[in-house]
């Protein structure tokens, strides 16, 4: 199946087959790397944890599953490679650059390459025998779940942490907002989808 993100400008005829060629491709990707940058940039620090709330996760699970595993991996890599330039993609909490790779939120970060390709890869599996949306909340959900446990264990590994401590430090201040970001990703990769067909 085609595994590109349903986005085409109508009004330019040569943009329809924008997302098939290599160029167009790269496009999207770098857009996307913004994208991801712009959300993780919208970042509210926690005191007792050095992992920020941001809205990174809703754009890594959007880009998964528009643009399938493929390039949304591809894209994920390239955001990381910025990040470890130098450019100003990462959370503001953190800082920055190779450091942040280095440091207590690294797990997320590079847990987001896997957990793109997972949610295309699913979700083009599910939507054969589920409605769009919960296929799409599914493969979101999986992802999620990686995301998580690559995340808090890196964590855990990093600050010598109990399972427990883990767990009230990486995810359980998250979850409720992760359940929104799964249910926002879904909604807007359907409404992509519609907007396509139409």
């Amino acid at each position: 199946m085609q595994s590109v993100i349903p986005i085409q400008l109508e009004a330019a005829p040569g943009f329809r087959q924008l997302p098939r060629t290599l160029a167009g491709k790269a496009l999207l990707a770098i857009a996307a790397t913004a994208f991801v940058a712009l959300c993780a940039h919208i970042s509210v620090p926690l005191y007792f944890t050095p992992v920020p709330i941001t809205l990174q996760t809703f754009a890594v699970l959007l880009i998964g599953l528009a643009f399938g595993p493929t390039l949304a991996a591809s894209t994920l890599l390239l955001y990381l490679a910025e990040g470890a330039a130098g450019l100003p993609v990462f959370s503001p909490q953190g800082p920055g650059g190779i450091a942040q790779l280095l440091g207590p939120t690294a797990g997320f970060l590079f847990s987001y390459p896997l957990a793109a390709a997972a949610a295309g890869s699913l979700v083009r599996v599910v939507r054969i025998f589920r409605p769009q949306f919960h296929a799409a909340v599914l493969a979101a959900f999986a992802a999620d779940l990686i995301i998580f446990a690559i995340g808090a264990a890196w964590l855990a590994v990093l600050l010598h942490l109990t399972p427990a401590a883990a767990w009230s430090m990486a995810i359980a201040p998250f979850l409720l907002g992760e359940v929104l970001k799964i249910a926002a990703a879904a909604a807007a990769y359907t409404a992509l989808l519609r907007w396509r067909r139409s």
